[in-house]
């Protein structure tokens, strides 16, 4: 299967999107987006194979399901929830004839921590499509920020990695910046005051999972949803393209169906799909529209 990415230099309609958006006020004036799955790592692979790895090490094997149902979470509230997980604590149980406790917690977080940092690193290269909706966002003079599960031991290794590769957002604020992480809103409300940004309707939060979805929601902003390049799918762009076009569209469909059920104002692919619907909600924002 090959996976057709937009190019929007190339095309008459994103050149009629820019101009629309250049002659509207009281429109768009910021977009927050998530890293991994988002707008780097194709697949949202680097945390997952960290996870698994780590809870190897401590006795206990992971389904790429487990890992990846609290994907978006802090990182420590994302290993206390696997741990809650009733088949994961059984396991947990069988091995160490007892239950898990908050030390349990705090050991695994700490094994996951470096361990993280240095596969982040890895996974470093934008998604394709990341690096132009970067520069078409600049030249409408819309501002990019970010948020992430990672801490900021983790990206100390990741943001040179990304910077290399031509990928610098606006803004960063990771989870260990706020008192709590997704779902809460404080990523989104901090970036909105770094970047001197107000009222949160005029922001969209992008990202490829529900706590990214819920993050947005609950700081009052708009939302969209990537159904392929992510964590709910799972899958490398290499693997996409090897694929059966049915089979990616059935799992696209489902993940789709999901953001939507959650809340989701829109969904899209991928990255290199969002502008034409940022210039959707540009327009209902003109018209007096809020999400």
């Amino acid at each position: 299967m090959t996976v057709h990415f937009l190019n929007g230099k190339n095309s008459i309609e994103m050149l009629l999107v820019k101009i629309k958006m250049m002659y509207m006020n009281d429109g768009v004036q910021g977009i927050i987006v998530d890293w991994a799955g988002t707008t780097i790592d194709f697949g949202c692979i680097a945390p997952a194979k960290a996870f698994v790895e780590v809870f190897r090490k401590h006795g206990i094997e992971l389904s790429l399901e487990e890992v990846r149902g609290p994907m978006g979470l802090a990182k420590r509230d994302h290993v206390k929830a696997i741990l809650e997980y009733p088949g994961v604590a059984l396991r947990w149980e069988s091995n160490y004839k007892r239950k898990v406790t908050e030390g349990d917690i705090d050991i695994i977080y700490q094994d996951l921590e470096p361990a993280m940092a240095i596969v982040a690193a890895d996974f470093a290269n934008p998604i394709k499509g990341t690096l132009e909706f970067m520069d078409e966002m600049h030249k409408l003079g819309i501002k990019v920020g970010s948020t992430t599960g990672y801490t900021e031991p983790i990206m100390r290794n990741l943001i040179p990695a990304a910077a290399k590769f031509g990928f610098m957002p606006d803004c960063i604020v990771n989870s260990s910046d706020v008192h709590s992480g997704r779902p809460k809103p404080w990523m989104c409300y901090l970036n909105a005051q770094r970047m001197n940004i107000y009222p949160m309707q005029t922001m969209i939060k992008i990202g490829d999972t529900i706590a990214d979805l819920e993050e947005g929601l609950n700081a009052g902003m708009w939302t969209i949803c990537l159904t392929l390049s992510g964590n709910e799918i799972g899958l490398t762009r290499e693997e996409v393209e090897s694929s059966s076009a049915t089979e990616i569209k059935q799992k696209v469909n489902a993940v789709k169906s999901r953001f939507l059920s959650a809340g989701a104002h829109y969904t899209a692919e991928g990255i290199w799909e969002c502008l034409p619907i940022i210039e959707l909600i540009n327009e209902k924002l003109k018209y007096g529209q809020r999400p």
